[in-house]
């Protein structure tokens, strides 16, 4: 398939995640509502923990069962585990020392102007650091599935790469399915833990969060169409699965802090629901 054809599959894999973007422009919801759209959030998101972390376990498994069959020795196992690791700490420890410090600079302001002018204390919070604490939890969720997007888009441009037209057609039909729950998913924090007299988000910072999250499909069928590097693969789903941890982690802070354990449980049944149902859509058409 050629570049054009395959570049334009990528692209409307990653636009589906337009479809959850309206979602958060929504008034403040009702608290049950809230709680509801905050746990299926949370369910989407453990779906794709697991799915990424299996895709990225994948080449380990077969290094080791290639050694156990006798056909290989192990370092490629040992090399695949290694980057698997690595990729596991770096997408979760980087964003844990950098919410702290985006935190750390958050709390500057309570302490007065001091010596310094109260424009040069506003300059010192402005930018990623100014913003609630629902709007960066948006962000980091569109960072981490903009991530394992990425590997995606490496799995279409390689199938299109390599002749096989109707896998490459079939990973734009399921990855787009994934990307609209995964849309859903980057806003439900602006839904459900948006404070009340905060602003509701612009239709330009939705498409920020869109580009961020829906844009790597592209970027890595390109990339997966003029280079097949399964290490690379590997590389990214592990990154994408330590970000998508820990915000995973961030999003149940926020279901205990109401104390609903019941709206929590059947949110996340509704959003792993959302997440195989798409899954099994996908098997079932072959993929």
């Amino acid at each position: 398939m050629g570049t054009g054809r395959t570049l334009l599959l990528g692209a409307i894999a990653g636009s589906t995640i337009l479809l959850g973007m309206p979602m958060g422009r929504m008034r403040t919801p009702a608290p049950r509502l809230r709680l509801i759209l905050n746990a299926t959030a949370i369910g989407v998101l453990v779906f794709l923990l697991w799915d990424v972390l299996a895709g990225a376990f994948a080449p380990i498994d077969g290094a080791l069962s290639s050694y156990h069959e006798g056909h290989g020795g192990l370092g490629s196992a040992v090399g695949y585990a290694a980057l698997f690791f690595a990729g596991l700490t770096i997408g979760l420890m980087t964003l844990v020392y950098y919410e702290r410090r985006l935190s750390a600079v958050g709390t500057k302001k309570r302490f007065g102007p001091g010596s310094v002018t109260v424009g040069e204390l506003e300059a010192r919070t402005a930018g990623i650091a100014s913003w609630s604490p629902a709007r960066r939890l948006a962000l980091l969720i569109a960072v981490g599935i903009g991530l394992h997007n990425f590997a995606e888009g490496l799995a279409i441009g390689s199938s299109a790469a390599s002749g096989d037209i109707a896998l490459a057609t079939l990973l734009v039909v399921g990855f787009g399915l994934h990307n609209a729950t995964e849309g859903f998913g980057i806003v439900a924090p602006l839904a459900a833990d948006r404070a009340p007299d905060e602003e509701r988000p612009t239709w330009g910072f939705l498409l920020g969060l869109a580009l961020i999250g829906g844009g790597p499909t592209f970027a890595g069928t390109a990339i997966g169409h003029a280079v097949t590097n399964e290490a690379l693969s590997v590389a990214f789903l592990t990154l994408a699965a330590g970000s998508i941890l820990y915000v995973v982690v961030q999003l149940l802070a926020v279901a205990n802090r109401a104390g609903r354990k019941d709206l929590l449980g059947w949110g996340l049944l509704l959003g792993l629901a959302a997440g195989f149902i798409t899954d099994m859509i996908v098997t079932a058409a072959g993929v």
